[in-house]
């Protein structure tokens, strides 16, 4: 019990207070949006394996090899040696980016012979830029450098930037020590010398370094070379400290020798997977557990149609997956990845507008940027697409911290519309709820020339007050319509009421005369969308709160813009679908084909499989879409939301 307590004690002096970074680190690319797991890995010793090849998952234990476990880089290509070993794959925190590093390396040369490193980066996982890195030409007093093995990289938080980190021998008989620099901008080199990173207590060698961040410590995983061969792990909480916990116990479940740990977290569960070499069977071993202390072997669960030598395993995404397997083939073997087309977008993301731009003939959604505390999000994104199943996100259409002067914050429920103000040109007007701190929310407009923005706020709300007779609710969610009858255009808004007005040919002012409050009856709390077919004016809306699984889309119809309101009987759009997880169906907007009688709803839910389970649902939502279809006599029929 000393000895614990002592362990502890020197645990909590030895971690420095960082008041900056102790937030979770995370990609644009949440853990709801992946559907599989990638291997990177090496085959063996000889010239000819020692190449990068990749091997797919859909479940973390079952592993698939790509391209027919033939190389996926050419070694000769991106090496000084001819050959590399130890590929580490790591996701940048944009989302969209990946880092590979390697060891420059042929052991047919012997295991003192390598000097350097190999940095890549990708988009997409299969093209990659690379750069030659050789430590001893690059720096100065590397004269007596042995070798260079197993890089990583991770980001440190605390300086903002990509560390790689690895293992150097400097003599024969001296310790392999760790080792860092910060990776350059580009991930095309090292800025300044190398750095001791680890400061084993014994100052013997340390060696396969593999770092994972979790609740704000991190986590390294690494081989003792020489004295006792096997992995224990070191904790700290900022990584350039030199301050690092070490846990005396080895985590290895074998007594065999191994190297090339590897620790990666399973898709929406809490368990996290040890995976290392035991290189002198010519095997892998897989461990899992719930706090990354104790681990259990799972071997009897793992199953690989190929034999890897040191790699590492992330999650990607199913739009990722088909990206490598429509260049390197499907396994044979492989499962048959289910078929859902939603979320359409990747992310938290709620409120989606949809709009079919006549100047680009490309569709985009407007949605609310979702995940944040208490809906604090500030900004607009959108997000293209040519065919409505790929979409590219746009990036920040709209900040309101740096470009709206009376709001900061709670950026919600866009709506936007496209106005045709010459040939060939086109204003996009964009409405969007915003306000800041402990004032109400209002109601404001952009402007841009084109649908991607960037729009410019007009600089004053365009609505701040509640109709005549209303007593209660904000005024946020708004829409805008244009009416094909009168070619006048209205905007509607609302929460616990809903109204309407008529826009100025301004399209950045109302009729104050023109507004009416149209309140459906009590299932009314919000989100408006109004639109036109067939003579009929449909009117659209949410019943209960974001939050609640039976958050839902109500209609009604008018013979005008401005009501009065026929509500049908049978009135639900679209709602939850309990069987199948799908909750909180809420929130449109609707999209017409252009030239067609071809109809859908783009909606959020809370996101699946874990959404619910959250604390409040209402902030982690994910968009959707589904077809809508109508009766014969114009009612719409009730859309049951698909995966």
């Amino acid at each position: 019990m000393r000895k614990l307590t002592i362990f502890i004690l020197s645990f909590i002096s030895c971690l420095s207070i960082q008041l900056q970074a102790q937030g979770k680190i995370a990609s644009n690319v949440v853990e709801k949006d992946y559907t599989a797991y990638l291997f990177a890995y090496f085959q063996g010793n000889k010239v000819e394996q020692e190449q990068i090849c990749f091997a797919i998952s859909l479940d973390g234990y079952s592993y698939f090899a790509l391209n027919g476990n033939k190389p996926v880089i050419d070694s000769k290509e991106i090496s000084e040696t001819g050959g590399v070993r130890d590929p580490h794959i790591l996701r940048a925190e944009d989302g969209n980016t990946f880092y590979m590093v390697a060891t420059d390396m042929t052991s047919s040369k012997g295991w003192d012979s390598n000097r350097g490193i190999v940095l890549m980066k990708s988009s997409d996982l299969v093209h990659w830029a690379f750069s030659k890195i050789n430590i001893q030409k690059n720096y100065p007093g590397q004269e007596n450098l042995l070798r260079v093995w197993a890089p990583q990289t991770i980001y440190d938080p605390h300086a903002g930037k990509y560390m790689v980190y690895w293992s150097m021998q400097h003599g024969k008989g001296n310790p392999d020590i760790i080792y860092y620099a910060y990776a350059n901008k580009d991930f095309t080199g090292l800025e300044g010398e190398p750095k001791q990173l680890f400061f084993s207590k014994n100052g013997k060698s340390c060696i396969d370094g593999d770092i994972i961040y979790k609740n704000g410590i991190f986590h390294m995983f690494y081989k003792t070379e020489g004295h006792g061969n096997g992995i224990k792990k070191a904790m700290t909480d900022n990584l350039t400290s030199g301050c690092w916990l070490e846990q005396p116990d080895y985590k290895q479940q074998t007594r065999d020798a191994v190297e090339g740990s590897c620790v990666f977290k399973l898709i929406n569960e809490n368990k996290y997977i040890l995976l290392y070499d035991v290189y002198g069977k010519g095997k892998y071993q897989f461990c899992e557990s719930v706090d990354l202390d104790n681990f259990k072997v799972i071997d009897h669960q793992i199953n690989m149609d190929f034999h890897p030598r040191h790699g590492t395993v992330i999650p990607v995404t199913r739009k990722e997956l088909k990206t490598m397997t429509d260049q390197w083939g499907i396994p044979e073997e492989f499962p048959v990845l289910p078929e859902e087309k939603n979320p359409v977008l990747s992310g938290y993301f709620a409120d989606p507008e949809i709009l079919y731009s006549e100047k680009t003939g490309k569709y985009y959604i407007y949605p609310t940027s979702d995940g944040f505390e208490g809906w604090g999000g500030s900004y607009f994104k959108t997000f293209s697409s040519s065919d409505l199943e790929n979409w590219t996100d746009e990036g920040v259409i709209l900040d309101l911290k740096t470009g709206v002067s009376w709001a900061d914050g709670n950026a919600w429920a866009p709506c936007v519309i496209e106005k045709r103000v010459g040939k060939n040109k086109y204003a996009y007007y964009y409405y969007f709820s915003g306000g800041k701190d402990r004032e109400p929310k209002k109601i404001g407009v952009a402007v841009a020339d084109d649908p991607a923005g960037p729009f410019v706020d007009s600089g004053q709300p365009l609505i701040d007050f509640r109709p005549e007779g209303v007593k209660g609710g904000q005024q946020i969610d708004p829409d805008v319509f244009y009416d094909p009858v009168s070619k006048k255009n209205y905007i509607y808004w609302g929460n616990g009421y809903m109204a309407g007005a008529e826009l100025n040919k301004d399209m950045v002012s109302i009729k104050k005369n023109t507004v009416r409050v149209m309140t459906p009856d009590k299932t009314f709390r919000e989100a408006i969308y109004v639109f036109f077919r067939k003579g009929l004016y449909y009117f659209l809306w949410s019943e209960d709160d974001t939050g609640s699984p039976d958050y839902k889309v109500r209609y009604a119809t008018a013979k005008s813009p401005l009501g009065p309101l026929n509500i049908p009987q049978d009135n639900i759009v679209i709602m939850k679908d309990e069987m199948r997880g799908i909750y909180g169906t809420g929130h449109n907007s609707v999209l017409q084909v252009p030239g067609k009688d071809e109809w859908y709803i783009v909606y959020h839910r809370i996101s699946r499989p874990d959404g619910i389970r959250m604390p409040y649902p209402g902030i982690y939502r994910e968009v959707c879409m589904d077809k809508l279809e109508f009766n014969e006599d114009g009612g719409i029929k009730r859309t049951i939301p698909s995966l």
